[in-house]
């Protein structure tokens, strides 16, 4: 077997542009890996809707069955349809091939295995790069190939989802659904049927040429195609999804786009409700807000560096019930502690509609309370050394320092978190302030000026 390239694999997944990075070969290889390290028996396999992701896939189950083990082929969903299989099913593993909201060229694998347990950096995913990249596999192909089974979990995941409402006290709210031409919008479908929602689909139908661009609405330039409809419409609300729908984005019934930040204090404040005393798991780049809250709500928050791998190992190790990350990922015990894109909206629209109160209000006064900047991202000559600079300059007398994840520096008034990236020569700022948009701005202009002055930088996306 030839040598492949090893860059594709990075810290939590597997991506890159097809097929300098990502081929069919390699795709087989990581499933003989796979098999090679867990020992897995059975395992299921979703796609998304990317032009290369039929043949990733199928090389990926020549891969797996090969190796003798069963695969469940889910076909084309989201990732976290794969998550459900997995644990629903009760698998001995999951793959997703998909590139989430990365360039057309590009795609890649997401792994987990029993109890839909992610396999990153650190708990597998280097032992099957070296294996998948040397071809120097632990074990021989056995005599029996594995068995592919096609099957489908719509009906079974729709139910799951639909027990985090109490659909008969949901009112007949008008929302404006963006699937991006994603996976989303055959899940959307299956749900309506169960709804008293109007949904105004958006980009619906799953293209894998995205005509109208990736689905990406963390991108301020994506957003306007969701928020301009819910202007047009008089929405309740608007959603927009990435293309593997892992990831849901709120826009008031303005057309205005809610930070995720604020969604993970609403969303923590609803499961207090119900299970007072509960643990919520809160990433380190905006917390003043989730923190208050849960506080405030009688339950227990803590602190876990960012990323989806870190916060899934401490939502189980505090047995939280829910987790959440300010770029809108959000994690569910009941969903075994994975991430959904799907359950977040619901729980919101659920929240609307108990309290008869629209997005904005119920956001409106925590946002004033808790101002923030946003993650703006920087491409700098060095992010290490940018950081080390931020550090020595902005850490003065009476300032709580916090290195979780990056640094994080905690005045009375503001607080800024700066992180780098694994990947890429990106540093990441985040900046909030205690009921003073003003400062914050402030803040975040002088933070931003001293980073452009030593960072050789150019704006990043």
């Amino acid at each position: 077997m030839t040598t492949l390239k090893r860059t594709a694999f990075k810290a939590y997944d597997i991506r890159g542009k097809v097929p300098d990075e990502l081929n069919e070969e390699l795709a087989y290889r990581i499933g003989r890996a796979y098999v090679d390290l867990l020992g897995a028996k059975k395992v299921a396999v979703g796609r998304d809707v990317r032009l290369s992701s039929n043949s990733l896939a199928a090389a990926l189950i020549n891969g797996l069955t090969d190796s003798g083990c069963d695969v469940l082929d889910i076909g084309l969903c989201g990732t976290e349809q794969v998550y459900f299989a997995t644990f629903h099913l009760e698998t001995d593993g999951g793959i997703m091939i998909t590139a989430s909201h990365n360039p057309m060229d590009y795609n890649g694998l997401k792994l987990v295995k029993a109890g839909s347990r992610p396999i990153s950096g650190d708990t597998g995913l280097r032992d099957i790069e070296e294996m998948a990249v040397t071809g120097s596999f632990l074990r021989k192909l056995p005599v029996n190939k594995g068995i592919v089974t096609h099957i489908s979990i719509l009906d079974a995941y729709i139910k799951h989802l639909l027990s985090y409402v109490d659909v008969s006290q949901l009112s007949p709210l008008k929302i404006v659904a963006n699937a991006g031409n994603g996976c989303a919008g055959p899940v959307l479908e299956a749900l309506e049927k169960h709804l008293p929602f109007e949904l105004i689909k958006v980009y619906s139908e799953p293209d894998g040429t995205f005509p109208h661009g990736i689905p990406n609405p963390l991108l301020p330039e994506n957003r306007e195609a969701t928020a301009a409809v819910v202007r047009e419409t008089d929405a309740d609300i608007g959603i927009a999804w990435d293309g593997d729908f892992d990831r849901c984005f709120l826009f008031d019934g303005e057309g205005n786009f809610v930070e995720g930040y604020y969604i993970v204090g609403l969303l923590a404040q609803a499961f207090l409700i119900r299970q007072p005393g509960a643990k919520i798991i809160y990433d380190p780049r905006l917390t003043w807000n989730t923190i208050e809250i849960v506080k405030q709500f009688g339950g227990i928050p803590v602190q876990s560096k960012t990323g989806h791998a870190f916060i899934k190992e401490r939502m189980r190790k505090e047995d939280a019930v829910y987790g959440g990350e300010m770029s809108a990922h959000h994690y569910f015990k009941d969903f075994a502690y994975c991430d959904s894109g799907m359950i977040p909206w619901l729980l919101v629209v659920a929240v609307m509609c108990l309290s008869g109160k629209p997005l904005s209000v119920l956001l409106n006064e925590r946002m004033a309370k808790f101002p923030c900047s946003g993650e703006i991202n920087r491409t700098v000559a060095d992010a290490q050394q940018v950081l080390k600079q931020v550090e020595d300059k902005f850490i003065t007398a009476g300032a709580k320092v916090d290195r979780t994840d990056g640094l994080g520096v905690e005045y009375d008034t503001w607080r800024f978190n700066l992180r780098t990236s694994n990947t890429e020569p990106v540093i990441r700022l985040n900046v909030e302030s205690r009921a003073d948009a003003v400062l914050m701005q402030a803040k975040t202009n002088e933070l931003l000026a001293f980073i452009d002055e030593i960072g050789n930088y150019k704006i990043g996306l």
